[in-house]
């Protein structure tokens, strides 16, 4: 059998493809497994996923209704539907999980966005969840903030899996890195696994903006430069965190692996496979839309190639010339985290409504 490009990203480059979306409905069609079967290797959730998986479809409400006469609170039925959907997305995977040493084969869930700034709370439903679903190959979604970033450290001294997001800095993710480096450190034995979620298309969006604000035509000419840049700092802070156990043990625990997220080309003038070519390098993950994915089966360049080191310095040079022309990328970096922390909380409230609805009709 001929392999796609989507096998390829693991083949040829060390790579994860990993799917950006679940629904009970890519669940029971079988297209879940199709995408298993083409090379997806784990798959993401979050509110605004979810939040359009379960107001679309009509596959929820017989469940939602028997829940609330059961007594239960839009929230309890929220977490009741969502967990059965985990559930059957884990035992899909388990079996990649399992051939891979437990490096792909994840399915990540993320804890409620109104918890964003209560690190307790957030420790207590996130060992909740970890205990219902029950699944090796669950990660636990947690954002990387103020308040998330201990969070993390506990999750993990507890041997759970954490997928840690919202992640648009490189300071932020070099905090996220010593969690991980704090509960995995010489000679203890940890098998918690994390990935740092590391945004990319929303950073060109908010720097094109204020590079177009300047206006002058050296601001211009950089724009669509600062996520591929900014992303390629980061694997860079990769290299030096975990360069060394990669090469001792590439299946390790051990390995926190950069995630790519929100890798789909929003301004239509860019290539649209922009953050998927331009940032393949061996330990990441990049977690895709189905309209990506389909994008890459059918068009994956021929010269595509791996980050090289080179082009690390040249995007220390790229982020250095985008902050002397004007753009505070430490301000860029807190207006996405608050806005991204915003679109969740929006969703997740959409998404109780629609339960509440549902469960009176």
């Amino acid at each position: 059998m001929t392999m796609n490009n989507l096998g390829k990203l693991h083949t040829d480059f060390n790579q994860s493809p990993w799917l950006d979306n679940l629904s009970r409905d890519l669940l029971q069609s079988g297209r879940l497994q199709q995408y298993v079967t083409d090379g997806i290797r784990g798959l993401t959730s979050n509110p605004t996923i979810l939040e359009h998986a379960i107001t679309t479809s009509d596959l929820y409400d017989d469940q939602i209704k028997s829940l609330a006469h059961d007594g239960l609170s839009t929230e309890e039925i929220y977490w009741k539907i969502v967990e059965q959907d985990i559930k059957s997305a884990t035992a899909l995977l388990k079996p990649l999980y399992d051939s891979s040493n437990g490096v792909d084969g994840y399915v990540s869930l993320e804890v409620s966005p109104n918890l964003a700034d209560e690190t307790d709370a957030t420790i207590t439903q996130a060992r909740r969840l970890w205990a219902e679903v029950d699944s090796p190959n669950l990660m636990i979604k947690v954002p990387a903030t103020e308040h998330g970033v201990p969070v993390v450290r506990t999750l993990l001294s507890d041997g759970i899996n954490v997928n840690v997001t919202l992640i648009f800095s490189l300071d932020h993710y070099r905090q996220v890195a010593e969690a991980h480096l704090a509960t995995h450190s010489l000679g203890m034995i940890n098998n918690a696994r994390s990935v740092a979620s590391f945004f990319i298309s929303r950073v060109d969006s908010e720097v094109d903006e204020r590079l177009t604000t300047i206006g002058t035509p050296e601001a211009l000419e950089l724009r669509g430069k600062a996520a591929v840049a900014q992303a390629r700092l980061a694997y860079g802070v990769f290299l030096d965190n975990f360069a060394k156990t990669a090469v001792v043990d590439p299946n390790s625990p051990a390995i926190q692996r950069l995630l790519w997220a929100s890798t789909s080309t929003k301004n239509p003038e860019y290539d649209d496979l922009l953050y998927v070519s331009d940032l393949l390098a061996p330990y990441t993950v990049n977690t895709l839309p189905e309209d990506t994915i389909a994008k890459i089966i059918d068009h994956l360049p021929d010269d595509a190639s791996l980050i090289t080191l080179p082009q690390i310095a040249e995007a220390k040079r790229t982020l250095d010339a985008i902050e002397a022309i004007g753009v505070d990328l430490k301000d860029v970096s807190r207006t996405l985290e608050s806005q991204g922390v915003k679109k969740f909380q929006d969703s997740f409230a959409t998404l109780l409504s629609a339960i509440e609805t549902k469960a009176k009709d």
